[in-house]
């Protein structure tokens, strides 16, 4: 796509108008990745081009794409230049890691890490995973991004022998368990739907109130002993999940 027909697309924006010249594009930009008029993975024309294409100054172009990057519609890939964001889809019937989906997809997954420490299991908690209350665990909460743009808030525990400091995860968790031999082989989910409350918003982009998917999950070792479990809240618009489904009793 060039940048004259992103303008077709988009509408001209107009000096005279009561908003922002940078919210009058980010508004029509808004409008066409939400009906799907842009598609997702679709890439941007340049900054120069569509400055040259909307008759504004670079700066206004800059402005109007770095809101819709924080807002998760957009992503800026390095050395590629700026997409809209894609939806990623998650296969329930593969154990992987959240860094190694995003990567599988061609995504770079990055992490703001919440709290990393080690900590003693809750009652609720030592229910879940069949453990004395009082165990200590390792406690892991982290902001998942993927190029950039919010993905998922993740709570996660771990038991303390798996691993032999909490600075050993640093990237993915489950390629940290690898290492030390402690690798889940097995594990239950349960999907659910939920409405972000104000502090998941603000971290995640989006609003209190919008939908979005809480997947928790134990995970197993092979001798059968539960020692991870995670909640993580996964925005709705960026996420999707699939499972493939046989029936019972046929090859």
């Amino acid at each position: 796509m060039n940048a004259h027909s992103l303008v077709g697309i988009v509408g001209r924006i107009e000096d005279k108008a009561a908003l922002p010249l940078y919210q009058q594009l980010q508004r029509g930009l808004r409008h066409a990745i939400e009906t799907n008029i842009l598609a997702p993975d679709q890439a941007l024309p340049p900054e120069r081009d569509l400055a040259q294409g909307f008759a504004v100054s670079r700066i206004t172009i800059r402005k109007a794409l770095e809101g819709l990057v924080e807002e998760g519609l957009l992503v800026r890939r390095q050395g590629s230049g700026t997409f809209v964001a894609g939806r990623v889809e998650k296969n329930f019937a593969k154990l992987t890691s959240f860094t190694e989906d995003m990567i599988s997809r061609g995504r770079s997954p990055t992490s703001i890490w919440l709290k990393r420490a080690p900590d003693t299991i809750t009652p609720d908690e030592s229910i879940t995973l069949g453990l004395s209350p009082g165990t200590p665990v390792y406690r892991f909460h982290r902001l998942r991004y993927a190029d950039g743009a919010p993905m998922a808030l993740e709570f996660c525990i771990v038991q303390l022998f798996c691993l032999p400091s909490v600075n050993e995860v640093n990237g993915s968790l489950y390629a940290a368990l690898q290492n030390h031999g402690h690798r889940p082989t097995r594990a239950l989910q349960r999907l659910r739907a939920v409405r972000f409350n104000n502090a998941q918003a603000d971290l995640l982009k989006a609003k209190a109130g919008e939908p979005g998917l809480l997947v928790e999950r134990r995970g197993f070792l092979a001798d059968g002993r539960a020692i991870e479990f995670s909640s993580s809240y996964y925005r709705g618009d960026t996420y999707d999940f699939v499972a493939e489904l046989t029936l019972a009793g046929v090859a």
